[in-house]
């Protein structure tokens, strides 16, 4: 099993010195990763199921916010949990992850894209909220084709997406392209990961019985598009109090990884938090 751990800017604030220290210590304890959520924009009334979104929840940059972090770190991965792909372009994004993978060695390899879930956060990006959906699914294809192409360009004639020999440069450190994990508590994202993800995560207040659904037909659409089921990683979220039982139940599932995020915005009580979950699943 695999141990990451998520920074809230809104729940802990944007404070630079605050992040850098919260990353240095994550590294020091042996989480496998860091990650950061986004919202692009927020309004009054923002709603997620029954959740409120306060406009004024300081949803930093996460690719930013990486970036500043893989400066003062070594070793940590890093990841979004959930960066929304369909309010970002896909041929300035895959510049923006590959300079971020060369910048920090090789670490921009958690990437988690998600749809979104606010009308009106869509349209204040410019984006039909109808089309997200469709709009993600070709990103995570142009995404792959421009990491992959060389100085001869390449070329894509989309529904949302066209350009003609593009050449976008510089490249992932070492690799043909940058893993694509796939986030979402719906069985269109379940779908979407099988069938073009390197992992799934789902959010984390499905009921039991849909989770296993969704989590079937990750693999039953790996299977109808000719990929390996089995190469899907499976990404749940889980909290820094969990028992060694509680990761042997998740593990039982199928699960690869989990993702857990401070119980405190209280910088000392978090830290304290982080390093007894270390040392109960000896990280270091």
């Amino acid at each position: 099993m695999k141990f990451g751990i998520s920074y809230s800017t809104p729940a802990f604030g944007a404070d630079p010195e605050r992040l850098t220290a919260f990353a240095r210590h994550a590294e020091e304890c042996g989480f496998e990763s860091l990650s950061l959520p986004e919202h692009v924009a927020l309004y009054p009334g923002a709603k997620i199921g029954p959740m409120e979104l306060p406009p004024s929840l300081p949803y930093a940059d996460p690719l930013e916010c990486l970036s500043f972090a893989a400066a003062v770190t070594r070793r940590i991965l890093l990841g979004t949990g959930v960066l929304l792909l369909p309010y970002h372009h896909p041929v300035v994004l895959a510049k923006r992850l590959a300079t971020v993978d060369v910048l920090s060695g090789g670490r921009m390899r958690l990437l988690t894209v998600g749809v979104g879930a606010l009308p009106r956060e869509a349209k204040a990006a410019g984006v039909d909220f109808a089309t997200r959906g469709r709009r993600a699914d070709e990103a995570i294809d142009v995404l792959r084709l421009l990491w992959a192409g060389g100085e001869e360009g390449v070329s894509f004639d989309g529904e949302f997406y066209a350009f003609d020999d593009a050449c976008v440069f510089p490249k992932p450190l070492g690799v043909r392209e940058l893993p694509v994990h796939v986030g979402g508590s719906s069985a269109a994202a379940a779908r979407r990961a099988g069938r073009r993800g390197d992992g799934w995560f789902p959010g984390g207040m499905l009921p039991p019985d849909e989770r296993r659904r969704q989590f079937e037909l990750v693999r039953t659409s790996a299977i109808e598009a000719g990929r390996d089921p089995e190469a899907v990683q499976y990404t749940r979220w889980g909290s820094l109090g969990m028992s060694t039982k509680d990761v042997d139940a998740l593990a039982a599932q199928g699960v690869t990884r989990i993702v857990v995020t401070p119980t405190t915005a209280e910088p000392g009580r978090a830290h304290e938090e982080m390093t007894a979950f270390a040392e109960r699943f000896a990280l270091a």
